[in-house]
């Protein structure tokens, strides 16, 4: 699988994995295709831009994927609106992207005998009581609580519908909430720290309770490509990082690292259809590919983070000036 086409490739997922696939696999030739909307930038591949093929394209224009799929011998398909509040004010251009967007790929990828991966979420699960010990696992029955998931859902079902139906090559990988460099504002992690470097509150929904299972974004490309490579056709395999911690607490870990106090954490009205608790069993992931998530020490990790947003909060004022 030399020749790789990856959606997406300027956003957050798909930046970090093509920047590390470059570093892992130096034989492999990249093309991306992203259609650069708010969410993606070429700069988040600064560091092997000149080591890619870099084509500014959406996946909703099937004449341009039919160009490309060809030339590839693997897919990997992180192009998606992704965030939640989004789907709540514009639901429609979630199941465009999300699902015809899906179409136009597969139906290509079907045609040309192209091996698709395709990326998507603990989310098309919907929620876990926050007390309770239970966790998502690939039998778990889908239940999506927003447009975001419903979308997701709708093309996890159609990537396994042309596995079933035509045949196609595919493997399915869902993950639980990623955190890394590289993010997008509005995400939880660099929005609380950039809203701390404004002297603002950071904002929670509800009380602040609902529990997430982090897995950093590094950790997620390396079960990608355990999955792509072990080529079990038609698989899915869970993706987590065994780091579950609720909203309220994120918080004060991030304003802690920053040496603010909790008092500025502040409550608001919870989202619509809003999930209490994921947590992933990646037990399967383990014993099928080997993989496990390795930068498990989330602490670590978060300290490493706020200089970073810190640091790229600061250049992009300086910018504007």
């Amino acid at each position: 699988m030399k020749n790789i086409l990856v959606t997406g490739g300027a956003g957050f997922l798909g930046s970090n994995f093509v920047t590390k696939t470059v570093n892992d696999y130096p034989d492999s030739q990249i093309t991306v295709l992203d259609k650069l909307t708010y969410a993606g930038t070429k700069s988040n591949l600064e560091p092997v831009i000149d080591k890619i093929n870099f084509i500014v394209g959406d996946i909703l224009d099937q004449q341009i994927v039919d160009e490309l799929m060809p030339k590839a011998d693997l897919v990997v398909h992180f192009a998606a609106e992704t965030h939640n509040d989004r789907s709540l004010l514009s639901p429609y251009i979630f199941f465009e992207t999300n699902i015809l967007g899906t179409h136009n790929l597969v139906r290509s990828a079907l045609n040309h005998d192209v091996h698709f991966h395709h990326v998507s979420t603990d989310e098309v699960f919907g929620d876990l009581p926050i007390k309770s010990r239970e966790k998502f696992n690939e039998d778990s029955p889908y239940n999506p609580s927003s447009p975001y998931s419903a979308s997701k859902a709708g093309s996890d079902h159609l990537v396994r519908s042309f596995v079933r139906s035509f045949g196609l090559k595919a493997t399915i990988t869902n993950c639980s909430n990623n955190f890394g460099i590289n993010q997008y504002w509005e995400k939880f992690i660099p929005n609380s720290i950039r809203s701390v470097l404004k002297g603002e509150s950071i904002k929670l929904y509800g009380t602040g309770e609902n529990v997430r299972d982090w897995i950093h974004v590094d950790d997620h490309t390396d079960g990608i490509w355990a999955a792509i490579l072990n080529v079990n056709q038609g698989e899915t395999y869970l993706l987590g990082g065994d780091n579950e911690i609720s909203n309220i607490e994120l918080a004060k870990l991030i304003l802690s690292e920053m040496g603010e106090a909790e008092d500025i954490v502040e409550f608001v009205s919870d989202r619509p259809g809003h999930d209490r608790r994921y947590a992933i069993d990646f037990g399967k992931a383990t014993s099928e590919l080997g993989w496990s998530p390795n930068k498990s020490d989330f602490g670590k990790q978060i300290s490493a983070l706020v200089s970073f947003y810190s640091n790229k909060s600061k250049k992009e004022e300086m910018e504007k000036e």
